[in-house]
């Protein structure tokens, strides 16, 4: 699951050395949160208009999680 965040967010940023991706444990819930943070000015790229973007991340990361059967959340820092 982290790889596939540093690969959506790697092909929308210019600075790729600057992308990184944390994990907290998992809640009670069974909820991992995956925090993505990149350069200052690459957060419009990863965000976009009106959080379209950043939206279409949570979707696709959600997706990836239930054909695990896990829980995700994802967080842009």
């Amino acid at each position: 699951m982290q790889e596939l965040l540093l690969a959506l967010a790697r092909g929308l940023v210019d600075d790729k050395d600057a992308v990184s991706v944390t994990v907290d444990d998992p809640r009670e819930d069974g909820t991992t949160v995956y925090h993505l943070s990149v350069a200052e000015g690459d957060m419009g790229r990863v965000i976009g208009k009106q959080g379209r973007i950043a939206k279409a991340i949570r979707v696709v990361m959600r997706a990836a999680a239930v054909r695990q059967g896990e829980k995700v959340m994802v967080e842009i820092d």
